[in-house]
């Protein structure tokens, strides 16, 4: 009875949410979400391979078994329990709750991973260490408007966008010139 408490004091407010896929199987559960009429998103590269002499780009998850969806936290908590044994949703600590992410965060994480950028680097769950300093906002270049912190990794200065306990990616340098300090 108490898993129903919870399930009935859930909103109808759509945000996204966070997918761990087993067996990275990313792809099938996109399709599956399709058929659901549910909004997807998982960031991929680009990768060339040869087969059978044969030069082919496929797309792979950037991120092993990483994906996203937008939907009531309703939809997410049903998610949750149907997928057993195939993926899990991030939820909070202690809690059977989905964690919710802001939909502008969201967006400037699409923005940049969707810039097939070959220097974009993914970073760990434990990526929040980067998510620390100076939040800024990108004013020119192909990452123009994104927002993030700046973080210097190998001597460079880098865009680092984050989904705080999630994962964050870095981006190639970005030139001081380029960047305005964002006063929250």
């Amino acid at each position: 009875m108490e898993g129903f408490v919870k399930y009935v004091n859930m909103t109808n407010e759509v945000h996204w949410y966070a997918l761990k896929v087993f067996y990275n199987k990313v792809f099938e559960i996109r399709d599956l979400l399709t058929e659901m009429a549910v909004e997807s998103y998982i960031p991929v590269t680009h990768v060339e391979i040869v087969r059978a002499g044969k030069r082919k780009v496929v797309e792979k998850p950037a991120v092993n078994s990483l994906m996203f969806f937008r939907a009531s936290e309703k939809l997410a908590y049903r998610l949750q329990i149907d997928l057993e044994g195939r993926a899990f949703v991030y939820h909070y600590i202690n809690s059977t709750r989905p964690i919710a992410i802001d939909d502008h965060e969201m967006q400037i994480f699409m923005f940049v991973t969707r810039a097939d950028d070959k220097y974009l680097e993914y970073l760990d769950a434990d990526a929040t260490r980067y998510c620390q300093g100076q939040r800024v906002r990108v004013t020119g270049g192909q990452f123009e408007g994104a927002e993030g912190y700046i973080k210097r990794i190998q001597g460079n200065r880098r865009l680092i966008v984050c989904i705080e306990g999630i994962v964050a990616v870095a981006t190639s340098y970005i030139p001081s010139c380029l960047l305005e300090p964002i006063n929250d």
